[in-house]
């Protein structure tokens, strides 16, 4: 199902509708079923989070899988060191993707970067409702307001950043 949203310059483009499936709510893990609940009410700037949320559903069935068949149990059987050194390596090709001007491979690197990201959060237990949920509390913040706000240590938020 296709519904037509306006564009720039009043352009309409068509935009895919996510399938809905029902299953049984006792079926769910809780953290599933978090992730099921506010993904329906959560969407980013008019974008649907469906695609990241449906990606973290196979990276959790993944967990236990056989690590000859599965990239994401192989990472996860290795440990939350190599998933977390894994998503490091993947940020790094990103941002040289980024500086050198390459749009191609720095759309390919965001997308892994993604995955990879997603898959730290499944082994540390952490839904993409949780996350969704939390951009959502900050939206319409300043980002130095909302930094401000955290409570963090004088030493963490001194940084030498580029402004």
């Amino acid at each position: 199902m296709a519904k037509t949203t306006k564009k720039a310059a009043s352009k309409k483009v068509a935009v895919k509708k996510a399938p809905t499936t029902k299953v049984p709510a006792k079926r769910l893990s809780v953290r599933k079923l978090l992730n099921k609940r506010i993904a329906q009410a959560v969407s980013i700037h008019g974008t649907n989070t469906g695609v990241l949320d449906r990606l973290a559903s196979v990276i959790a069935s993944r967990r236990g899988a056989d690590p000859e068949l599965s990239h994401s149990a192989r990472l996860l059987s290795r440990g939350t060191a190599k998933v977390a050194q894994k998503f490091g390596e993947e940020a790094v090709e990103c941002v040289i993707e980024a500086i050198s001007g390459n749009r191609a491979a720095l759309i390919a690197e965001s997308a892994d970067v993604l995955y990879h990201l997603l898959l730290l959060w499944e082994d540390a237990g952490v839904a993409t409702g949780e996350v969704w949920a939390e951009l959502e509390r900050r939206e319409g913040i300043s980002g130095i307001a909302e930094k401000a706000s955290r409570n963090l240590p004088a030493r963490l938020t001194q940084t030498t950043k580029i402004p």
